[in-house]
């Protein structure tokens, strides 16, 4: 981002993302997003669940209309899953990342977005390594463009959370009364938040977010969940556990960080560690994972673990998503 580039921030990213009507025009933060907008989100993503060997759900509802994905941070996960579902519901793709976009060269980052606009983008999906880039687009583009954050440095990545809340749900019915233990480098995860407002919004019972002290949120952040540093204490009784990556290039640039193997020894999710759980707990990761490091391979692999199914699920939300902001684009 050029040095001169003003980018605009505020707290009222939820109020942002909704028409007039209280349609869903962009998806920037899970943090103050309605309830109902939340459970259809969830529903319609349900819908293109497939079984695996079936040939994959799809439709012509975003036929006509063009995707541009802005990747200006690496991905693997979210920018394949965004790529197929616009394929799988009828668009027409773009992909650019900052290796090959004007950006680079010095170009501002609305020049870039008026200039996709001419181009008749309908929807820009768009992940950027700093705060408040999604949002300061929403607020600058035309009225028939929709922004969607696809991740935003440390602070919201709401298709996650959303794919997330959607496999909890799979998985265990809803939401209400269960305890959900979230263990890792919570401080700087825009994954952990998304899937906590997220959980917040649809009644969890209890939230817990475990990690050493060095890697802790402001206690005032998310005052609805507890804070440890006790992952035992963490995870006793938890219905689900989700580990999170750890940035290996933290665990020397931060005080108080403890080295690899003793992070896997106190902080790493186990089998034997998950014998705390309820016996039917189910084991999560946002992925990419070091396995050894956050959690234990077997267990990655095991029954309880959820992971793989994470990822089938990321595509049917991000389907679900562009179908609904493009259902808005076609009735205003």
């Amino acid at each position: 981002m050029q040095a001169t580039e003003i980018i605009q921030v505020t707290i009222d990213d939820a109020g942002l993302q909704l028409n007039a009507d209280g349609s869903l025009r962009h998806l920037l933060t899970l943090k103050g997003l309605d309830k109902t907008i939340l459970i259809e989100l969830l529903d319609e993503a349900q819908q293109f669940i497939s079984p695996f060997g079936a040939i994959p759900a799809r439709s012509r509802s975003l036929e006509g209309r063009t995707v541009a994905n802005l990747f200006f941070e690496p991905s693997t996960r979210t920018r394949a899953s965004f790529d197929l579902a616009a394929k799988r519901l009828g668009a027409d793709v773009l992909n650019l990342d900052v290796n090959t976009s004007s950006r680079k060269k010095g170009e501002s980052i609305l020049d870039m977005i008026y200039t996709l606009q001419a181009m008749h983008v309908d929807i820009m999906v768009v992940r950027d390594a700093s705060a408040s880039v999604p949002a300061h687009i929403a607020r600058n583009v035309n009225d028939y463009v929709s922004i969607l954050n696809a991740g935003e440095a440390d602070v919201s990545h709401p298709t996650q959370g959303l794919l997330d809340l959607l496999t909890i749900r799979q998985n265990k019915g809803g939401f209400n009364g269960l305890t959900v233990a979230i263990v890792g480098d919570i401080a700087h995860s825009r994954v952990a938040r998304s899937t906590a407002h997220g959980l917040n919004t649809l009644g969890v019972g209890e939230l817990r977010l475990v990690s050493p002290a060095a890697l802790a949120p402001d206690p005032d952040e998310m005052p609805f969940a507890s804070l440890t540093d006790n992952l035992d204490d963490g995870i006793r009784g938890a219905d689900v556990v989700m580990a999170l990556r750890i940035q290996r290039e933290r665990m020397d640039s931060l005080e108080g960080i403890p080295g690899m193997d003793e992070y896997f020894a106190n902080y790493g999710v186990s089998a034997k560690r998950l014998e705390l759980a309820a016996p039917d707990a189910i084991v999560m990761h946002p992925g990419p994972m070091n396995r050894g490091i956050e959690i234990e391979s077997s267990l990655a692999d095991s029954s309880a673990s959820v992971i793989t199914q994470q990822v089938t699920n990321g595509v049917a939300v991000r389907m679900a998503v562009l179908e609904r902001v493009s259902k808005t684009m076609a009735a205003t």
